[in-house]
């Protein structure tokens, strides 16, 4: 997470991935696989993880990195990093966490080789800045792996929720254009920002699959986790009255059965794994 986003991101949301943190990392875990896959490491390397969370990401691209190399997490959210701490143990001093806005950052004196994010550079205020200041975090010819969400009529997970979610309450409009989860739905955007910012050999593969959502859940659990976890449909709901939240939840949980399998909920997705790497002088 990063400072420079809508305004309660960095609190009221960190707290709320908090709560939900179980279900959350289990549900984006399908998605490490390809986002470790672009970054296309064969020799020991130093990996930094760009709003890395609680550090799930953080610590198992380390476990499938060669031996010797290091990884970095940072995160804006201070209660994030204090449970990536508590995870990691303290016990190996090749993977650490820090609290930090990679906005306005200032870059180490050792740059990383590789740059990494799942799900996370979506939400800066001035995504110009951020990824020219996220450039000079990597040394020249360093590589990077970003993780975007595709459209939302391809994330049914989210077109599900958005549309019972909107039988019961007014949502306000998504503007591409300011901080969210589809921002870069579009993908040429994401890559005309990274080529100005001084990256090259841009790439972007998609990924499409399926996300268990909230882990293990059956599709009344589920409804529920969605409702409670996902952007601020919990917070619209309240506030249009406590019928709201059950009627979108009758709605939602009707909406999931179909992808009901042995218990669990599955829904489709689809994300752009955009990489590339640094310019070289």
């Amino acid at each position: 997470m990063t400072r420079h986003m809508a305004p309660d991101w960095a609190a009221a949301r960190s707290e709320k991935w908090r709560r939900q943190l179980a279900g959350l990392e289990a549900m984006l875990a399908p998605i490490d696989d390809p986002l470790f896959a672009g970054l296309a490491i064969t020799d020991r390397v130093r990996i930094a993880d760009v709003a890395c969370g609680s550090g799930t990401t953080t610590i198992d691209v380390l476990r499938r990195a060669p031996a010797g190399s290091v990884a970095h997490g940072f995160d804006l959210s201070p209660a994030l990093i204090d449970v990536a701490r508590r995870r990691q143990g303290g016990q190996d001093t090749s993977v650490a966490f820090d609290v930090a806005d990679m906005q306005t950052a200032s870059p180490p004196e050792l740059p990383y080789e590789r740059l990494m994010s799942r799900l996370g550079v979506m939400f800066f205020a001035d995504p110009a800045a951020a990824f020219a200041n996220l450039r000079r975090w990597l040394v020249p010819g360093g590589r990077f792996a970003f993780a975007v969400w595709g459209p939302v009529e391809d994330n049914t997970w989210m077109a599900a929720t958005r549309a019972a979610v909107a039988e019961f309450a007014e949502l306000p409009p998504v503007d591409p254009s300011t901080p969210g989860p589809f921002r870069y739905a579009d993908v040429t955007v994401l890559h005309s920002l990274l080529s100005r910012a001084g990256f090259v050999e841009l790439t972007a593969s998609d990924w499409r699959g399926t996300l268990p959502i909230g882990s293990s859940l059956p599709a009344q659990e589920a409804a529920h986790f969605a409702l409670a976890a996902f952007s601020s449909f919990a917070e619209v709901l309240a506030a249009a009255g406590a019928r709201a939240f059950a009627g979108a939840h009758h709605t939602l949980a009707a909406r999931f059965a179909p992808y009901e399998q042995e218990g669990v909920v599955r829904m489709p997705a689809r994300v752009h794994i955009v990489s590339g790497r640094s310019l070289e002088p």
